[in-house]
């Protein structure tokens, strides 16, 4: 078969499955064209999740007639004044989404400079049916209708219109967050289902669009590095997710989804979340336009660093500086379900013992009193089971609960919760968790200065394990004497421990290494050598920690309070769970019934 020049319908309808994957990337372009308009309004229609109608309006710059026929065909653009295509600062360039979206839906574009009178033009597969004046307020309104009903390939591949409607509304609301300055609303099916202003600030902007308690519950970043600046928000690591749909990433004020960014988000929340978890995050770089390759990809949703490792290392320390400044932050406020398991549930009468009926109205005050401490006097044939909770006798006066945000050590519960005082609430601290973390911040800190003081054993340790494990902990054993675990092989399938990390203090040596040798072989492939640190430097702190059932002083119990004050990320253990939790004043009214 020879070769054949195709058709310009069919080379269009062929570019257009590059741009137009389904309604979503349509709207897309539609809104970023707006943008790039100068638009400070932009209104959105959709109907059947953007299969049936897109319907895009704003009050941008509008296009006179030459330039609405231009804009219609291929590789028209006026985004592009000179040939420098590294340089470019507009959101579209390639001049191929209108001529694309016109070649598989029925397009109707409106649109009037300001001064200048309106046009309209109807385009019908590639066919123009209509071309002439219109009667428009200033700006551009774009209408998509029947969107690939002529591809019947194509439209049997989209998902069913609520699947299509929330991949639109994701769209929109990541472009809304770019653009603080600029007002959007978005219309499905005759119903508003997103407003948001212009002019706002960037914090706010991205709470009102992923989660109000993110503005109470996250840090601000700001990072500069030579001419390249990340701002954004980061949720505190116990404010987290199931699935990775709040993580939102801007290049230039351009959405991508890259690779190389989530992975740098990974690793700056490494160790401080669940492994089933994801960050909640916003971030935006702006770099000059030559340090990044946005023309990867026709969608323009995959970008290309010059320095990849920079830009990984800078999300990675801006992250992590952000988040260690947070200190002791957790998400003050416990959850709605465990708040409602505090309820007042009646006692049947049944079940209750034969009480007497007391008359006090003229009994003389002296006796009133004797009756009333008689009531707490034990009666026969009703035990009481004895509390959990215990606090020592206060002999000195206790200090003032407004001096610390984690509040005074008032008592422990199940000899595994510690119950202090704050000045706005409650607070209760997991013992374990917590020290998990102060340990795991402290062997961080000496690792910084060095090795980890080490404390060897007056009997070395045989610690039986199979042959591979002991293989993965003899390659690793000069990574593991940094942090005072001294290893040596003793045999096929034994490990000889001589010394281990002065920090863990009377520790388990059997249960330690073969945790470590477990954690290595499921993360030793596939993470770099400060991750394998952190995995390691976690396990040992898990084993050196206090545990749950021990009793604890409330000497001990303050000096815990007071070192997580002063702790970068003491607000979650090692495995991303928080570490305390507050009831507010306004919480216990409530369960009182008193709110």
């Amino acid at each position: 078969m020879s070769i054949r020049r195709l058709p310009p319908h069919l080379v269009n309808r062929i570019a257009a499955g590059e741009v137009v994957e389904r309604p979503a990337s349509a709207l897309k372009e539609l809104v970023e064209n707006s943008i790039d308009a100068g638009a400070t309004r932009v209104a959105i229609v959709l109907s059947q999740g953007g299969v049936g109608r897109i319907e895009v309006a704003d009050d941008g710059c509008g296009m006179s007639a030459d330039d609405m026929a231009l804009a219609l065909e291929r590789h028209c653009t006026s985004k592009l004044p000179d040939e420098a295509i590294e340089a470019v600062v507009t959101l579209g360039f390639r001049g191929e989404a209108l001529p694309s979206i016109a070649s598989v839906a029925r397009v109707t574009i409106e649109s009037r400079p300001a001064g200048c009178d309106g046009w309209c033009r109807v385009v019908d597969n590639g066919d123009v049916l209509r071309d002439g004046p219109a009667a428009v307020p200033p700006g551009t309104r774009i209408v998509v209708e029947d969107l690939f009903a002529r591809v019947p390939a194509r439209r049997k591949f989209l998902r069913s219109p609520r699947s299509e409607y929330a991949a639109c509304l994701d769209m929109v609301r990541r472009l809304a967050m770019a653009r603080p300055d600029i007002a959007f609303t978005l219309e499905h099916d005759g119903r508003r289902v997103l407003t948001v202003p212009g002019g706002e600030e960037r914090p706010g902007r991205v709470a009102g669009l992923t989660d109000r308690a993110l503005a109470e519950n996250s840090v601000a970043i700001d990072w500069v590095r030579d001419s390249i600046s990340l701002g954004g928000v980061a949720g505190l690591p116990t404010f987290n997710r199931g699935i990775a749909d709040h993580q939102y990433l801007f290049v230039n004020g351009r959405p991508v989804r890259d690779r190389l960014l989530m992975g740098a988000i990974r690793g700056a929340y490494a160790e401080m979340l669940p492994r089933d978890r994801h960050a909640v995050v916003a971030l935006f770089l702006d770099m000059p336009p030559s340090e990044v390759d946005v023309n990867v990809h026709p969608a323009k949703t995959e970008v290309r660093f010059r320095d990849p490792a920079l830009i990984r290392g800078m999300i990675v320390s801006g992250l992590r500086r952000a988040l260690d400044e947070a200190g002791h932050r957790s998400v003050q406020r416990p959850s709605d379900s465990a708040l409602t398991m505090w309820q007042a549930e009646s006692v049947p009468a049944s079940a209750m013992p034969p009480q007497p009926v007391d008359d006090w109205s003229h009994a003389a005050p002296e006796s009133r009193v004797m009756e009333r401490q008689s009531l707490f006097a034990p009666r026969p044939g009703f035990a009481a089971p004895p509390p959990l909770a215990r606090a020592e006798p206060a002999f000195a006066p206790p200090p003032e609960v407004r001096q610390y945000p984690m509040g005074v050590a008032r008592g422990q519960v199940a000899k595994t919760y510690i119950v202090a005082e704050a000045e706005d609430g409650l607070v209760l601290v997991d013992q374990h968790a917590a020290h998990e973390r102060l340990v795991l911040e402290r062997m961080r800190a000496a690792l910084t200065g060095g090795r980890v003081a080490s404390q060897a054993m007056l009997i070395p340790e045989v610690v039986e394990l199979d042959e591979p494990a002991c293989d993965r902990l003899e390659a690793r054993a000069e990574e593991l004497a940094e942090f005072g675990l001294d290893l040596e092989r003793f045999g096929p399938t034994a490990m000889l421990v001589r010394s281990t990390p002065a920090l863990l203090g009377q520790s388990d040596p059997k249960g330690l290494v073969s945790d470590l040798a477990d954690e290595l072989a499921a993360f030793d492939q596939a993470l770099s050598l400060r991750e394998r640190l952190d995995h390691v430097a976690a396990t040992m702190a898990c084993h050196g920690s206090v545990r749950a059932g021990r009793i604890l002083s409330v000497t001990e119990m303050n000096a815990l309070l007071r070192e997580m004050e002063v702790t970068p990320h003491s607000g979650q253990c090692n495995h991303g769970r928080p570490t305390w939790v507050k009831l507010q004043h306004g919480d216990i009214e409530k369960l009182f019934g008193r709110k």
